[in-house]
């Protein structure tokens, strides 16, 4: 029943998004919902993104390992970045009616930013993409009892996210996140509920957590410690802030201050559900301690769903995997379609002028099937966790698109000459940073940030004061 159950609600959802599909009429539908989404939207699409693989399997499994101190960059640093999003870009960004965070970067500072910006935040979405494939296939194979194998289900799950994003973009990806976000929320609490009791009551849960540390967020007063946690924390917070994912929350937003109320709200209510998940796995070190030591060193990431189908009746399971099925589809198409939209935009589009809205649509749709073969191919051949691998994302966008975008919309003296350096000394530092030292103190990606302010500041500086030197000569 819970096989059929999978099967059946899969195809609901994909033909709802391709039913809504039938609505696309341009590029503003496709990239942007059409800049008409109402508060109520826009906060399921903001949560329903986030809450992905990641939050539902890999979060729970790193906190069963290392607590509340493994898990700063993701619930955490998460959910402080949509808060932040909403509170300081969101208007500012909204005001612009960009398609594409590509957009900002080539009005701000020119065609050479765009497309290295662009191409920066492209490559962060192949480790994250990846992960929802993987997470896809690791999903189907334990609700059919090893029948479908982890590659049959990553292919399976990829092509049917793929169909309907790729006919109904950004307007099939929001409806069907309404949709989502209800039976996450439902699933969750539900689940939460029903496993409580099992495991003692979620008082008896928390007390045995607090007595074994798991609860134990700040790192110890040592500058290593104090420095990696840091840069933990402000990798997914800061590194997030400027991705067409989130962007694209913002733009499809009926107005300014639905875009700010949505991604505030979105991520505080991101923040409370994923602490769920952390629940539910640690009650399983007492409901069954057996099924925690098997596979905590070997596939931690299985213990929840293996709890669930052995210790949950038959409708808590219909009920979480339905909320994890709906987690990671719903993360899967938002994240298959920003790459593949701002690729378009800002790369293919510079180089043809001349498209048209029909071809340019068309060019999108066509990305999105190859962005699609591109991460589903790194999936089948990955071999790192869910968790390392949506963290690790977020590197190349903190070092190269965070300082252009915070000093464009803010500091009114940022150059085109600085947003150029911030970009290439940033993203330089880093990788080389990560080819020399990947392990000192200071890390690759916390040196190519300082390089990166470092380079706006000057760059835009100095630019200032070669134009000054200019007008001076000219008078003269």
């Amino acid at each position: 029943m819970l096989l059929w159950f999978v099967i059946g609600y899969w195809a609901i959802s994909v033909a709802i998004g391709l039913v809504v599909a039938l609505r696309v009429r341009n590029t503003a539908d496709y990239a942007a919902a059409g800049h008409r989404m109402p508060m109520y939207v826009v906060t399921a699409t903001v949560f329903a993104t986030w809450f992905g693989s990641e939050t539902v399997l890999g979060i729970p499994a790193t906190f069963l390992k290392e607590g509340l101190h493994g898990v700063v960059a993701d619930p955490f640093g998460s959910s402080l970045c949509l808060i932040l999003v909403g509170l300081f870009f969101a208007k500012p960004l909204y005001r612009r009616k960009l398609l594409t965070i590509g957009d900002f970067y080539r009005r701000q500072y020119g065609r050479t930013v765009e497309v290295l910006v662009t191409l920066c935040i492209v490559i962060s979405y192949l480790g994250w993409v990846a992960a929802q494939i993987k997470a896809l296939g690791l999903v189907f194979n334990v609700v059919s009892d090893g029948a479908m194998s982890k590659t049959v289900g990553m292919l399976v799950g990829a092509a049917t996210v793929m169909v309907y994003t790729l006919f109904g973009g950004m307007l099939s990806v929001a409806i069907t996140d309404f949709i989502q976000m209800i039976v996450i929320m439902l699933g969750m609490v539900y689940i939460g509920w029903d496993l409580s009791g099992s495991a003692g009551g979620v008082e008896a849960v928390v007390q045995q957590a607090s007595a074994q540390g798991k609860f134990d967020f700040w790192p110890a007063p040592h500058w290593g410690e104090v420095i990696a946690f840091f840069t933990a924390w402000i990798t997914m917070m800061l590194g997030s802030i400027p991705q067409q994912d989130v962007f694209q929350r913002v733009t499809s937003s009926d107005t300014e201050t639905t875009a700010r109320n949505a991604s505030v709200l979105g991520g505080v209510l991101y923040f409370m559900f994923a602490f769920i998940p952390m629940f539910l796995a640690y009650s399983a070190t007492r409901i069954d301690p057996a099924l925690v030591k098997q596979y905590l060193d070997t596939d931690s990431q299985l213990i929840l769903p293996k709890l669930i189908l052995t210790h949950a009746p038959q409708f808590a399971q219909i009920m979480f995997f339905g909320a994890l099925l709906s987690a990671i589809k719903s993360c899967a198409s938002a994240t298959l379609l920003a790459p593949s939209v701002t690729f378009a935009e800002n790369i293919v589009r510079g180089f043809v002028p001349a498209m048209t809205d029909k071809q340019l649509l068309a060019v999108m749709r066509w990305v999105v099937f190859l962005f699609t073969c591109l991460v589903t191919t790194i999936a089948l051949n990955s071999q790192a966790s869910i968790f390392s691998m949506v963290e690790d994302a977020y590197k190349i966008t903190l070092v190269a698109a965070f300082v252009p975008l915070a000093f464009g919309v803010y500091w009114k003296r940022a150059t085109p000459w600085g947003g150029l350096a911030s970009v290439v000394l940033g993203a330089g530092l880093w990788l080389l940073a990560e080819w020399l030292a990947p392990d000192a103190m200071i890390p690759p990606q916390l040196a190519g940030l300082g390089a990166s302010l470092v380079g706006m500041i000057g760059g835009s500086l100095l630019e200032a004061r070669g134009k000054r030197g200019s007008s001076w000569q000219l008078s003269a």
